[in-house]
């Protein structure tokens, strides 16, 4: 893939990732020329990667579209994810330095608060943020790169997990366990508090739950 191309499916999987762009939402050329900056080209290759990736679908005669994710295919992709992160996790208590554990530590704190406070956005924006942090410390990138395309899938399911009640605060333990194995410096400890919580979220996503009538 060119560079025009490359970074028109950078700021796609970015926004689909963030939640810009919501599960079912169309994909129209025209806009993304214009939005993007590229050429109708750039943009069908760009659309092309995605659809290899997962992210987008094309459905005929209707053009493409942000993949909407069932609960049950959420519970099959976190149970791939899984042994991914725990590679993660175990490799980033082994490499991981000083400011970066420094920085893990004080991300908990920020998490702790966002918990307190009740702000559930930017909560869910920070359990992404730190496990960018984990896998940056890590220093694999064919997981990390395995984990971020399986991670953008994601977003709505994991987003709607923190709108429930209690929720945030078993999640904030469960992650906290994490980094303080890592900062640590305890490969296996930090592997297992890994794997124990998206066993967790595994559990969670798999419970029936009316919606919550919150962002989606």
């Amino acid at each position: 893939m060119g560079g025009a191309q490359d970074g028109a499916a950078r700021s796609l999987r970015a926004a689909i990732s963030r939640g810009d762009l919501s599960p079912g939402h169309r994909l129209v050329e025209a806009d993304l020329v214009e939005t993007l900056g590229v050429s109708r080209g750039a943009v069908r290759l760009a659309i092309d990667a995605l659809v290899s990736e997962g992210l987008v679908e094309r459905i005929p005669n209707r053009g493409a579209r942000v993949r909407v994710v069932s609960p049950d295919e959420a519970v099959a992709i976190t149970e791939v994810r899984m042994p991914l992160e725990a590679l993660l996790a175990r490799k980033a208590a082994e490499r991981v330095t000083d400011p970066e554990a420094d920085r893990l530590t004080a991300h908990v704190e920020t998490m702790t608060g966002a918990v307190a406070s009740g702000d559930v956005l930017k909560y869910s924006e920070l359990i992404q943020q730190l496990h960018g942090m984990v896998a940056e410390a890590a220093r694999h990138p064919v997981a990390a790169d395995l984990v971020g395309r399986l991670q953008a899938q994601l977003v709505r399911h994991q987003f709607r997990l923190s709108l429930r009640p209690g929720r945030p605060r078993v999640s904030l333990a469960e992650l906290t366990e994490l980094v303080d194995a890592i900062t640590g410096r305890d490969p296996d400890r930090a592997e297992a508090a890994a794997t124990a919580h998206f066993r967790s979220v595994i559990a969670a996503l798999s419970e029936p739950t009316p919606d919550p009538g919150g962002p989606a």
